[in-house]
């Protein structure tokens, strides 16, 4: 496809991550060749029905280029969320960037929560219980794997 506007100028290195349950976070890099005065703008549709948004929240480097942004309030849909970053300059025109991206596959986890350890010295056993980390997505608990690390002080 051919975009306008001047190679090199759309943002590079986009990625996002989700954590605390329902914060979101998106950072990028300003292109490579963009114009010192470039400014970038991030709009997103969590699904098709939904109205495209501009981001609330920038996250500004040294020269106050928006760089990321940060969300509050996610909740994760079933389809593809859409991102679409462009951006403006008074010298040329920039090229925009964007994604279809599953949130679900960008949720850092929480830890599980209330740990429970009873040991029993005379059958030399241990019970461990825990309740499974809250999640934005889903509530079923067939997502997870455990791993149990034990260190015998």
């Amino acid at each position: 496809p051919v975009f306008a506007g001047m190679n090199g100028s759309a943002i590079e290195n986009f990625s996002c991550v989700i954590y605390n349950i329902f914060l979101m976070n998106c950072t990028w890099q300003a292109g490579r060749d963009a114009p010192a005065d470039t400014q970038y703008f991030l709009y997103w549709q969590n699904s098709r029905d939904e109205e495209k948004m501009e981001c609330e929240l920038y996250i500004k480097d040294e020269n106050c280029r928006n760089t990321g942004c940060i969300f509050q309030n996610v909740t994760i849909g079933t389809e593809k969320a859409y991102f679409l970053v462009n951006g403006s300059s008074k010298d040329s025109l920039i090229q925009f960037y964007d994604a279809y991206i599953d949130l679900y596959k960008i949720e850092k986890l929480m830890p599980p929560s209330k740990i429970r350890v009873n040991c029993d010295e005379i059958k030399n056993d241990c019970i461990i219980q825990w309740r499974r980390p809250q999640i934005s997505h889903s509530n079923k608990d067939k997502c997870f794997k455990y791993e149990i690390n034990i260190k015998y002080k």
